[in-house]
C-alpha cells in the first residue's frame, strides 16, 4: 500500500505527497495534461517540442541543468500522446531547488527565435533518426494513419511531418505554452523523506503566485468503430519481411483494458509465451514476434508485430498468427496459465515501486486517470479477470474487420 496526501492550490495545481523515510533522495514529478492528442492537426509535434524547450531556460533562470547539478540533482522528461512529464531527483536537503526551477519555467519560458530554431533542428533530426534512418522505423507512423480516421492518435508523439515544426512561429509556440503549461493543467508529486506540511508550504511559496490560466482544451473526437479491415503493403530496403497488425481496443480506463493487457502477456511475455513457443520455436515461421498494448488513455491499439523467417510467405505467416489467436477462444486457457501472467504483473508492479521516482510518476499518472489511489487498486482489476473473460474478449478483439495490417516487404530478397 502506497500512502499519500493530496491537496490543491488556489490556482488549481494538484499536489500529491508520498512519504518514504527509507531514502535520502526526493523525487519531484510534474505532469502536464498535454500530449500529442491535444495538438492542432495542422501543427503537430508541439508537445514533444516543448519537452526540449523547457530545458532551454526560463524567465529568471538561464541554465536549468547547471543549477540542478549544483544541487546534486538529475532531471529528464518524456512526452506521450496523452501527457508530458518532467522529473527531478535530488538530495532531500536541496528539495527547494526543484521547486524554484520548476515553478520558474511554469511561470514563463525564455524562448527566443534563436533558441526555437535550435530546438526545431534537434526535433527534426530526432524525427529523421527515429522514423527515416532506422530499420523498420516508419511502421508505427504508418499504422496510426491506417488505423485511425478522426482521433488525434493518428499521428505520433513527435508529429506528423517535420515541416510542421520547421515552420512553427514564436507566437504559435508561446500560445501553446500559455494554454497548456498552466498550474490548473498540472499535477505535482513529491515523494521521499518529506512531510506534507513542508511540501504544502513550498508549493504555496513557489507555485502559489503563478496565476490560473484560461486554458482552452478542445474535446477530442471519438474514433468510430472500424467495420472494414485495413491493409497496406510497403516495400523497403530491409533484410526481412515483416507483418504488423493493429486491433482497436479499450482505453486505459475501459472495462476490458486489463483483459486485453493480460492477453498480450499470454501471447508474448517471456520465452514460454504462446507466440514465441509456437511460431518461433516450434513452427519457425517467425524469427521473432511480439504482442503488446499501446496503453493510451483513449481507446488504443493491440499490436502484433513479427519478422518472417526466410522462405515463409505472408500468407503462411498470417495463417499461423490466426491459428494462435483463435486458440484463445476455441481452446480456453487453463487457470494456471492465467494465474501465471497475473502474478507476473503483480511482481512487476512491486519491483517497479521500489524506486522512489517510479512511485512519484505512477502517482501522477493515476491522478491524471482520475484517482491517485489506482496505484493501490489496479492489481485487483487484473486479478478479477477470468478465463471466460479472456476467451470472450479474444474473439471480439481479433475480428478481421477490427484489424489494420501492414505487410512490410523486403526489397533485398525475392521472398513473397
Amino acid at each position: 500500500m502506497i500512502l499519500f496526501d493530496r491537496f490543491t492550490l488556489d490556482n488549481g495545481l494538484q499536489v500529491i505527497v508520498h512519504q518514504d523515510k527509507t531514502t535520502p533522495i526526493v523525487a519531484v514529478d510534474l505532469l502536464y495534461k498535454v500530449g500529442a492528442r491535444n495538438e492542432n492537426p495542422e501543427r503537430t509535434g508541439f508537445a514533444h517540442l516543448f519537452e526540449h524547450l523547457m530545458f532551454d531556460g526560463s524567465k529568471n533562470i538561464s541554465d536549468f541543468d547547471n543549477q540542478l547539478q549544483l544541487a546534486g540533482g538529475e532531471c529528464n522528461a518524456f512526452t506521450t500522446n496523452d501527457l508530458t512529464n518532467y522529473y527531478i531527483t535530488l538530495p532531500k536537503q536541496n528539495i527547494e531547488t526543484a521547486f524554484w526551477l520548476e515553478s520558474d519555467r511554469m511561470l514563463e519560458l525564455g524562448i527566443t527565435k534563436e533558441k526555437l530554431e535550435i530546438q526545431k533542428d534537434v526535433v527534426i533530426e530526432e524525427y529523421n533518426q527515429r522514423y527515416l534512418n532506422k530499420p523498420y522505423g516508419d511502421w508505427m507512423l504508418i499504422m496510426r494513419y491506417l488505423a485511425y480516421r478522426v482521433h488525434p492518435y493518428m499521428w505520433p508523439t513527435i508529429g506528423k511531418d517535420p515541416l510542421e515544426i520547421k515552420y512553427a512561429s514564436l507566437d504559435e509556440v508561446n500560445s501553446f505554452f500559455y494554454n497548456y503549461y498552466a498550474p490548473n493543467n498540472a499535477i505535482l508529486v513529491v515523494a521521499g523523506d518529506v512531510e506534507t506540511e513542508q511540501i504544502r508550504q513550498l508549493a504555496n511559496k513557489w507555485f502559489g503566485p503563478i496565476p490560473r490560466r484560461d486554458t482552452h482544451i478542445a474535446p477530442l473526437p471519438a474514433e468510430p468503430e472500424q467495420k472494414v479491415a485495413q491493409y497496406l503493403e510497403l516495400k523497403r530496403n530491409e533484410p526481412l519481411n515483416a507483418i504488423y497488425r493493429g486491433y482497436h481496443m479499450d482505453g486505459r480506463m475501459g472495462k476490458k483494458y486489463h483483459t486485453a493487457d493480460l492477453i498480450s502477456d499470454i501471447l508474448s511475455n517471456g520465452e514460454s509465451s504462446r507466440l514465441n513457443q509456437i511460431l518461433v520455436k516450434q513452427q519457425k515461421t517467425f524469427t521473432n514476434i511480439n504482442a503488446y498494448v499501446t496503453g493510451e488513455i483513449d481507446p488504443g491499439l493491440f499490436i502484433i508485430e513479427g519478422k518472417l523467417s526466410d522462405g515463409v510467405s505472408f500468407e503462411q505467416a498470417e495463417a499461423s498468427i490466426d491459428s494462435v489467436l483463435e486458440s484463445l477462444w476455441k481452446e480456453p486457457i487453463a487457470d494456471n496459465e492465467l494465474t501465471k501472467v497475473k502474478n507476473n504483473i503483480e511482481v512487476k508492479k512491486v519491483v517497479s515501486e521500489v524506486n522512489i521516482l517510479n512511485k512519484a510518476m505512477n502517482l501522477a499518472y493515476c491522478e491524471m486517470l482520475g484517482d491517485a489511489n489506482l496505484i493501490n487498486t489496479e492489481v485487483e482489476q487484473y486479478q478479477a479477470v477470468t478465463t471466460a473473460d479472456i476467451a470472450a474478449l479474444a474473439q471480439e478483439l481479433f475480428c478481421k474487420n477490427n484489424c489494420s495490417t501492414i505487410h512490410y516487404k523486403s526489397a533485398q530478397t525475392t521472398r513473397q
